[in-house]
């Protein structure tokens, strides 16, 4: 192998270690957030409140957009993420309702 070969497989790994890493932190931190959000579903249930709320989720898809922004991550990206999540929370306080 060539020294810039070399050096490309060695900064390869190093991405690939920080991925790894990244999408440890990612999925611990999913798990914590629908903790929070199941806890959420069952007071809602406990007090007959309805599962979504539609003004919360468009005010946290406008401030997940600006996170975005300045994360420089592509906003449409961050709110098909974020809408995937809320349909997800959605259906597991639907779950608590019945």
């Amino acid at each position: 192998m060539t020294d810039a070969v070399t050096r490309a497989a060695a900064l390869l790994k190093e991405h690939r270690e920080s991925i790894d890493r990244l999408d440890a932190i990612l999925v611990y931190t999913l798990g914590e957030r629908f903790k929070h959000t199941q806890a959420v579903g069952k007071l809602k249930a406990e007090h007959n409140l309805p599962p979504s709320d539609p003004a919360r989720e468009a005010t946290q898809i406008a401030r997940l957009e600006d996170l975005a922004n300045r994360a420089d991550l592509d906003p449409e990206f961050a709110k098909k993420f974020l809408n995937f999540i809320i349909a997800e929370v959605i259906q597991h306080h639907r779950k608590h309702q019945t």
